[in-house]
């Protein structure tokens, strides 16, 4: 049997668990539910050994302590974990998961009875042996994870979430198989958020609340408790049937028959005065309109019609046209005559106008001139010399030293 007694976390300053207890029998399955962020994971993860926080107070099974044992103690103790998530090897086949999951020191010798006796508790399992656990729908994943885990011959099996991103119709198998698991003699100890489907497989509950535990009770009293229902189950209470030797509620209370009914106010029209364009502009439109109307209007002139041309003006322009490319042709053919020609006259070039160039001037003989004396060096002020050095493994330079010049 899983006890847990006075167990408290902490990270830092924060409380994350204070003072739980709880217990756990062979053969039975125990939820707990609470909000998000009530410490359900941490308090699985205590028990497991592999919480991060200062952990305190008491976790055996079977009367051997094991809070602050290493993860693999818990287990090769009797106790196994499915995380959130699952965890599988995707890349493994079903087979090679499970047989990972037999590596403990307590399973070790008897992996192939467990293997036998895993697949003939799930089937499927034996099915999809050979079979990548990455191409497997989401519940088959968490039946992997589940037998994985059973693989080790645990006492107590500890599943977080398993429900977590399956269909409802998934998680209705998957906890039918919870079911399984148990009937076989196992513990469970499950955290799940869906209240209503994780407590009909339950037998006892437990209620956790900022790191508290507020309420254990059988599951069928917590399913059917109105507080229960308004607080985890969407206040379902109508919908819900009561256990046996419960209570009824209370009828409503009669409503009166003459209830006053407060007087509908009533919206009264108001009238709207109505102003003409004359009040507004203080001018006559009317007359503005009528003398508009009497106002002339400038008589357009019919523009000038287009006659056709005559027959003869016609004939007059087309050989009016037909002397002018008659000439244009004339021209052309005179034009090849004379290039055809080679003894035609041609006008001739101008003749060539010779330019004078300017004579160049003589060249000046250049006075002698005294040898120019080299001029004396002149001092120039001491100065500082600085020095630079790259630093070792960079490419930034620092200066080292400073000396005269």
């Amino acid at each position: 049997m899983l006890e847990v007694q006075e167990l408290s976390v902490r990270y830092g300053k924060h409380i994350a668990l204070e003072s739980v207890g709880l217990r756990v029998k062979p053969g039975e399955i125990v939820v707990i539910l609470g909000a998000n962020g009530a410490g359900k994971s941490t308090l699985l993860k205590a028990i497991a050994g592999i919480c991060e926080g200062q952990t305190s107070g008491s976790v055996s099974i079977d009367g051997e302590p094991v809070l602050g044992l290493p993860a693999h103690k818990v287990v090769d103790r009797g106790i196994a974990l499915v995380p959130e998530g699952r965890g599988i090897f995707g890349e493994l086949t079903v087979r090679e998961n499970l047989v990972l999951g037999g590596n403990p020191a307590r399973a070790r010798d008897e992996v192939q009875a467990n293997l036998d006796r895993l697949t003939t508790l799930f089937p499927k399992l034996r099915e999809r042996a050979g079979q990548a656990a990455r191409t497997m729908s989401g519940g088959e994943q968490q039946m992997v994870a589940i037998g994985r885990a059973m693989m080790s011959n645990p006492e107590i099996l500890m599943l977080d979430e398993p429900s977590l991103g399956l269909s409802p119709l998934l998680a209705k198998d998957l906890f039918q198989t919870l079911k399984t698991v148990r009937d076989a003699g196992l513990g469970i100890l499950l955290v799940e958020q869906n209240a209503k489907l994780s407590l009909s497989i339950a037998d006892r509950g437990y209620l956790l609340e900022n790191g508290r535990i507020l309420r254990e009770d059988k599951a069928q009293v917590l399913l059917h408790d109105p507080a229960v229902q308004a607080a985890y189950l969407g206040g379902a209470a109508g919908h819900a049937t009561a256990p046996k030797g419960a209570a009824k509620p209370a009828a409503p209370a009669p409503v009166a028959e003459h209830t006053p009914v407060p007087a509908t106010p009533q919206v009264r029209a108001r009238p709207v005065r109505s102003v003409s364009s004359g009040e507004i502009s203080g001018l006559d439109i009317d007359a503005i309109v009528a003398g508009a109307g009497r106002k002339a209007v400038r008589p357009v002139s019919a523009a000038p019609r287009n006659t056709p041309p005559t027959q003869a003006e016609r004939d007059a322009a087309t050989a009016r046209r037909s002397d002018s490319l008659r000439a244009a042709l004339d021209a052309i053919e005179e034009a090849a005559r004379k290039a055809r020609d080679p003894g035609a006259a041609r006008s001739p070039l101008p003749p060539l106008r010779p330019t004078a160039r300017p004579a160049a001037p003589p060249p000046q003989a250049l006075a002698p001139t005294a040898p120019r004396a080299p001029e004396a060096p002149q001092a120039q002020p001491g100065g500082k010399v600085e020095i630079y050095r790259r630093r070792p493994g960079t490419s930034q330079f620092q200066r080292s030293e400073v000396r005269d010049a």
